[in-house]
């Protein structure tokens, strides 16, 4: 299982990111996709989750109503559109799947700062 994020980087607030995640080694299109985040100084925190079909979406509530998370299960792909930035979404975001144990990317990067 491997899985590379892509798309982070500093923005200001009030803008947006588009987060992406390349999934290969396992079949991509049988299993729920998460993304997490990590703030420096703080513990890993749920950000959104998408099912295997794409057909059920959830949410942490600090970032609901801002961020969309989507799959492409014929890129094998899981992203995560960041509107309205604040400068407590910075943080590393982390895809993440369970499949037998659970597998981390190695994060991207996202600052929100003026």
């Amino acid at each position: 299982v491997q899985l590379v994020e892509s798309g982070g980087g500093l923005v200001q607030p009030g803008g947006s990111l588009r987060l992406s995640c390349a999934a290969s080694g396992f079949t991509f299109s049988s299993y729920t996709m998460r993304w997490y985040r990590q703030a420096p100084g703080k513990e890993r925190e749920f950000v959104a989750h998408i099912t295997s079909d794409g057909g059920s979406t959830k949410y942490a509530d600090s970032v609901k109503g801002r961020f969309t998370i989507s799959r492409d299960n014929a890129k094998n792909t899981v992203s995560l559109q960041m509107n309205s930035l604040k400068p407590e979404d910075t943080a590393v975001y982390y895809c993440h799947v369970i499949r037998l144990r659970a597998y981390w990317g190695q994060g991207t990067q996202v600052t929100v700062s003026s």
